[in-house]
């Protein structure tokens, strides 16, 4: 029987400090480059090489000002600030790639939908079929104060609003349009049949939209629907929309429990458990030898920023860790924040100082440190114990971290049976799940086809 195959995005973010902060201080790092073509363009290229599945692109509306009540650490670490759109930067890397995805994060709390399905029809055309959409609703008050708003929406009512602008899209991008209806012929001067373009007409508590798609159809008409959300509502959310989810994990029981709960959600919503594809955040430091490994472990711990790491997490929590002493315990407090994030202070038992010395290397994903086999091994280990099916590779050292796992760690997951030697043609979607490139029946998106 054959290995499970497993799936890799590169994770990324159109700014200069993104998970691992203060490594953009490494002589070797390149990430103040961002706003430059070519550092896109090279990348896609480099995991293009390396077979990844995807470029899986993180993004936020607002600033971390929650550390310290100010942006002075992140302005200083430049962590996700200063920050550019994402989407913008695919059509130049799918100018100089065939293959590889790009999984796009855009915050549907501030945009209107009808504007948003045709921006992501449009980079569907261009790329053929190559882009997913990473469903955020976001989580910063700055955001929610920048936008007009006097505070974050609260938790669970963003998801009853992203449940109905997803049924917008739903009904723009699957229903607006039959598959048939553009005809293209010149000698009849028929462009698009009239009879088989239909008026959306949506009137609801959130949104009230009148009007055709814009777009004819895409090669995927849908992009690949990504998502985070480990709560409870953002798992129902998951169960109803998602195709591929993104966790956190920090051990590989717990992982396994929110793999299972996430398999579960799809099965309770009337869709198939590996509807879903769940990868986890993951940093890997490879050497030629374990030796050299760690010794290149040693050196970016010398140029990360833990107390970087630490204002990033404020912001995820909504706590601001500056105002505790060393070894004073941290409160739990309750708020609209990321609740994963805030689930692991539940017990009071974390301070300062255990905060400091989890973010050592400047973020919290648990790291795998050593040799081409010692890695393969230990990625081999996490899909089978938790039931995962893939990883976002964050990046520590640009473009160095990528560059080390596609020459070290893919020939020796390649000789193992375990990850791709080529790509399969078709859409990210067809890619992914090697079937079709739209919607399967049995999810909700595909009920608003004509």
């Amino acid at each position: 029987m054959s290995k499970k195959k497993i799936l890799l995005n590169a994770f990324n973010m159109n700014c200069i400090g993104h998970i691992n902060h203060g490594l953009w201080t490494h002589p070797r790092d390149n990430s103040t480059q961002y706003k430059t073509i070519e550092y896109w363009t090279e990348l896609a290229q480099l995991l293009e090489r390396g077979l990844f599945d995807g470029l899986f692109i993180a993004d936020i509306v607002g600033v971390y000002d929650v550390y310290q009540n100010s942006v002075d650490v992140p302005l200083k670490e430049s962590i996700q600030l200063p920050v550019n759109d994402p989407l913008l930067l695919v059509s130049a890397m799918a100018a100089v790639t065939r293959n590889l995805g790009f999984g796009l994060t855009a915050n549907l709390t501030y945009e209107p939908p009808y504007l948003f399905a045709r921006r992501m029809s449009t980079l569907d055309h261009l790329s053929r079929g190559r882009v997913g959409w990473n469903i955020v609703t976001g989580y910063l008050d700055s955001a929610a104060k920048a936008m007009g708003l006097r505070e974050q929406v609260e938790h669970d009512r963003r998801y009853d609003q992203a449940d109905e602008y997803l049924e917008v899209l739903y009904k723009l991008w699957e229903g607006s349009w039959e598959d048939d209806a553009v005809l293209n012929d010149p000698k009849a001067r028929v462009y698009a049949q009239p009879g088989k373009v239909h008026k959306v007409e949506h009137q609801g508590e959130f949104y009230q939209v009148e009007g055709y798609h814009l777009c004819e159809p895409s090669p995927q008409r849908t992009p690949v629907l990504f998502q985070a959300g480990s709560s409870e509502r953002g798992l129902l959310f998951a169960g109803r929309h998602a195709e591929c989810v993104f966790i956190s994990g920090q051990n590989k029981a717990s992982t396994k429990v929110q793999v299972d709960k996430v398999r579960a959600s799809a099965v309770e919503a009337g869709r198939n458990p590996d509807d879903i594809k769940v990868f986890m955040g993951l940093n890997v430091i490879v050497g030629a030898t374990e030796e050299a490994a760690w010794a290149k472990h040693a050196e970016y711990l010398s140029y990360a920023s833990a107390e970087a790491g630490v204002a990033h997490f404020s912001a995820s929590t909504a706590i601001d860790f500056s105002q505790y002493e060393l070894d004073e315990p941290i409160q739990y407090v309750k708020s609209n924040a990321i609740q994963s994030a805030t689930k692991n202070l539940q017990n009071n038992d974390w301070t300062r100082r255990k905060l400091l010395e989890q973010h050592a290397l400047g973020g919290r994903y648990i790291t795998l440190v050593g040799s081409p086999a010692q890695v393969a091994d230990e990625l081999e280990s996490w899909i089978s114990e938790t039931g995962l099916d893939g990883f976002n590779l964050t990046r520590i050292v640009t473009p160095e971290s990528y560059v080390d796992f596609i020459e070290l760690v893919i020939p020796e997951l390649q000789r193992r049976g375990s990850y791709k030697t080529a790509y399969e043609p078709g859409t990210l979607r067809e890619k992914i799940f090697h079937n079709s490139a739209h919607l399967p029946e049995q999810h909700t998106g595909s009920t608003y086809r004509h």
